[in-house]
This record gives structure tokens, sequence and C-alpha cells, in this order.
């Protein structure tokens, strides 16, 4: 999937909106491929994958576009 960088919170994780969905995807520093936490940016472009989790979908293997 392709979405932007929503929201960043300095405790490692955030949200990302994605045109293909009504719901924003959680993300976790842990699911970050090919860049660290601090290199993403609010309203950067990325792709990603989904899993289900106990809380919902979450985004996972996240890089940027």
């Amino acid at each position: 999937m392709t979405g932007i960088i929503k929201k960043k919170t300095d405790k490692g994780f955030g949200f990302i909106t994605s045109p293909e969905s009504e719901k924003d995807f959680f993300f976790h520093s842990n699911g970050l491929v090919g860049v660290t936490f601090n290199d993403l940016q609010e309203g950067d472009k990325v792709t990603f994958d989904t899993e289900e989790s106990p809380k919902g979908i979450n985004a996972i293997n996240v890089q940027l576009a």
C-alpha cells in the first residue's frame, strides 16, 4: 500500500493515512525497513504492508516511497 506519514510521536510510533483506506494505520519504529524513525517526517510518502493485531491493523515494512 502507499500512504503519507500523518503523525509521528516522540515515543517511536505514529500513524499513516492512505487513499486506499478510510482508516489510518498505526506504525511502530520496529516496523520500518531501510529507514530510521528519526529519518521520517510528517508528510513523507511511504509504502507499507499491513498485518492484523489484537488492537487492529498495523502498518509493517514501512519504507520511503
